[in-house]
């Protein structure tokens, strides 16, 4: 059936709003040029949204011409304010940014394991209030966070994870209540780095793919045909639970000892960089001298992060002992049963390699676990290193913020003055 017009109205605007974001300013030739649709049409279009604040004239299509038909249009970027939040396990990072994405101030907050959960989440929030007050904006229309553990998917709400701090599933709440008005949602760090890498990191140009996040534990994003699968829990890449041979024991309902976590989660890789002799922070403070062997991996096993494991991967990446070999090469090995089994039951084509473990082995660990993958499966799968570092969960926050943002704002146009800043 044919659309009706204030149907056809919303479609048009909307379509131009998302060009005038991809492309930047364009005059109403361009976009007529663009669209397709008629000159009186884009004119009707272009009174209308800028009439609603969502877009203005930012300047002329050049020198040489005068006039409305050289008026360049480009979104309002001001019309809403947007943060995003990486929720770590010892802190936060927050930034604040325009409905175009460009950021306007920055923040964090270290906090301490024996914080308790109200000083946690009022360290927390100070931060986004600080970021949002360095930004120059009034009210926040969005707030994207990453976090690590399960989200429900029915509520979006994060559920309880073993091993994580209270003050997380706090957090939420606390932004609500202190950010009046503003949309809070939450996602899982690793979907929302993959999210990130499939835009603009080392996905860009696959549609299918797994990240496989090495960090102070394990897990996966799964993105099949362009979408992020979540399953029926929001439990999809939970591989920490995988079981895999090289471990002493079954991972529980309760418990990823066992699973995967067991071969490469931080204080595994800490722990095989002290059997191959390599040196970790902690390893020379024992009572009696340096410590060596199970001694030492006792002490890193209970204190490990992926902080110090990165550094232990970034110093082998660098080194040339045959020490450092050993080690690579077996954490390859590790790394390589976890990527076959996913390979096996996905066929992804492609694995990037993310989290601090990932980042820290770069290439030379993607090469050398893409080499062990082509000898394990029969599928071919490659391997590629994170191509955004650190910044991928806040930058698929703050991508997915922008969405949800605009998903409101460029919707159909008697929903234009829903949200009008004050």
């Amino acid at each position: 059936m044919p659309a009706s017009p204030s149907t056809a109205r919303a479609l048009n605007d909307r379509q131009a709003l998302r060009l005038l974001q991809q492309e930047g300013p364009l005059t109403a030739g361009q976009l007529k040029q663009l669209t397709g649709l008629s000159r009186p049409t884009v004119a009707d279009l272009v009174d209308r949204l800028t009439a609603a604040g969502l877009i203005t004239v930012v300047g002329e299509s050049g020198e040489q011409r005068r006039g409305p038909n050289a008026r360049l249009y480009g979104i309002v970027a001001g019309r809403a304010h947007l943060a995003a939040l990486d929720v770590r396990t010892e802190g936060v990072l927050v930034l604040v940014s325009d409905l175009l994405g460009r950021v306007l101030a920055e923040a964090s907050a270290p906090i301490g394991g024996d914080t308790g959960t109200g000083p946690a989440v009022e360290q927390a929030v100070a931060a986004v209030e600080r970021a949002v007050k360095e930004g120059g904006a009034d009210r926040l229309h969005t707030v994207g966070i990453g976090a690590p553990g399960l989200i429900d998917p029915a509520t979006g709400d994060l559920r309880d994870s073993a091993g994580l701090p209270a003050w997380h599933r706090s957090l939420v709440a606390a932004l609500q209540d202190r950010l009046p008005g503003a949309r809070v949602t939450v996602e899982n760090e690793t979907n929302l780095a993959a999210l990130a890498e499939q835009r603009e990191g080392a996905a860009r140009d696959r549609d299918t793919f797994v990240l496989l996040w090495l960090g102070h534990g394990v897990g996966a994003a799964v993105v099949l045909d362009g979408t992020l699968r979540r399953g029926a829990s929001g439990g999809t890449g939970e591989i920490g639970f995988l079981p895999v041979p090289g471990t002493s024991t079954l991972p529980s309902a309760t418990d990823c000892d066992g699973g995967f976590h067991s071969l490469a989660g931080a204080a595994a890789v800490v722990s095989l960089a002290v059997e191959c002799g390599l040196p970790v922070d902690g390893t020379a403070d024992g009572p009696d001298g340096p410590l060596d062997g199970p001694g030492a991996a006792r002490v890193v096993r209970g204190a490990a992060d992926g902080v110090e494991a990165a550094r232990v991967v970034r110093g082998a990446v660098a080194g040339a002992s045959a020490a450092d070999e050993r080690f690579l090469h077996t954490l390859a090995d590790r790394i390589a049963v976890g990527a076959a089994s996913v390979a096996a039951v996905l066929d992804p084509g492609c694995v990037v390699l993310g989290g601090e473990v990932g980042r820290a082995g770069g290439a030379v660990l993607a090469g050398l676990v893409g080499e062990r993958l082509r000898r394990m499966s029969p599928l071919a799968t490659e391997v590629r290193a994170s191509g955004l570092g650190g910044a991928a969960v806040l930058r698929g926050a703050l991508l997915t913020a922008r969405e949800r943002a605009q998903d409101e704002l460029f919707g159909p146009s008697e929903h234009h003055s829903r949200r009008r800043p004050e």
